[in-house]
């Protein structure tokens, strides 16, 4: 590394290497996603999709997953989904060689692309992304005596250390954090507002709509959330770039503006808690406890891990936007 660079592009190069490289998920990797907890997550998300899909008249839609792990969200869902008369072409976009061969023994039939361009341009698309938007690198502005400045990555001998550059970035900063105290931290995500607009275009310009998944908050706000977690533990970011996974909380407010301002309906965000209740965990856990007795304790145990405040079911969210003229989806209204 010749110089110090932007933590958006250190937290990228790092992230590259570590997706391509390993299965991350599991007991034997660094983290657990909601999928992995329990078939009742992707099982109702499947029926969310099939849901929505009848109400918008059953057109010949797709189903797209960004980052799809190791494809267990959507052999689940699937599952669902043929239950309810919907089996749909299934796109996955994934970068990571280890993880493709993952998702395509789970769903066989799979295309596989890089990103959102090389997709099906002529029928309704139906995205799903659950821990995608937060490993999107970040950029970091952080309040100086001096100003705020961009947050860099110095490298000094072996050691990664976060640096305040010497550029001013006070005129992008909205007003009621510009006189935060020194050590402030403000973060943007241009990559997932990009993301998101690409998303929204193609919604606008097909049908369709895209449920996002994650954890994060209402922002903007003042904050440092990178975080770098390895074998189930959280670990400094800085440390062996590419041997852990860095993430930061997903920044929900500026998403759906960035897809309101490309013509999409915004629904939410609710907690995940709320929204897998009001899809109906609770009688999906009663239904499953019933046919195996046996699996009762341990699944009214998952369903506490994936909607319990304390565990994933406050700090996750749920936004679903759907292109104009479709129905409002399931699980954002009492």
């Amino acid at each position: 590394m010749a110089g110090p660079i932007p933590l958006s592009q250190f937290m990228g190069a790092a992230n590259a290497h570590y997706y391509a490289t390993r299965d991350p998920l599991g007991a034997r990797g660094d983290f657990t996603t909601a999928p992995e907890v329990s078939q009742m997550f992707g099982e109702l998300i499947g029926l969310w999709i099939a849901d929505l899909w009848q109400r918008a008249g059953a057109p010949p839609a797709r189903y797209v997953e960004l980052g799809p792990g190791r494809g267990t969200l959507a052999a689940d869902a699937l599952r669902a989904m043929a239950k309810a008369g919907l089996t749909p072409p299934v796109d996955m976009i994934e970068t990571s060689p280890t993880l493709r061969a993952a998702q395509a023994e789970r769903v066989p039939h799979a295309e596989f692309h890089l990103g959102l361009t090389g997709l099906s341009e002529d029928a309704p698309l139906i995205f799903v992304a659950n821990e995608f938007f937060d490993a999107l690198p970040i950029r970091q502005l952080i309040a100086t005596q001096e100003g705020w400045r961009e947050r860099l990555v110095a490298c000094q001998d072996t050691l990664f250390l976060p640096i305040a550059g010497d550029r001013g970035f006070d005129m992008i900063i909205p007003p009621s954090f510009r006189d935060a105290a020194p050590g402030s931290i403000l973060e943007t995500s241009p990559a997932s507002v990009a993301t998101v607009r690409q998303l929204a275009q193609r919604l606008t310009a097909q049908g369709g709509a895209a449920l996002i998944i994650d954890y994060g908050y209402m922002g903007p706000a003042i904050g440092d959330t990178l975080q770098a977690v390895k074998g189930h533990e959280y670990a400094n970011p800085f440390d062996t770039p590419g041997e852990a996974d860095l993430t930061a909380h997903v920044d929900f407010a500026t998403l759906g503006e960035a897809a309101r301002a490309e013509g999409l309906v915004i629904h939410g965000p609710v907690t995940q808690g709320e929204f897998l209740t009001r899809l109906g965990i609770t009688e999906r856990t009663a239904a499953l406890s019933l046919a195996a007795p046996e699996r009762a304790g341990q699944l009214a145990t998952d369903r506490d891990r994936l909607t319990h405040p304390e565990q994933m079911g406050e700090l996750f969210k749920v936004i679903a936007l759907t292109a104009p003229g479709w129905p409002a989806p399931a699980g954002f209204s009492e």
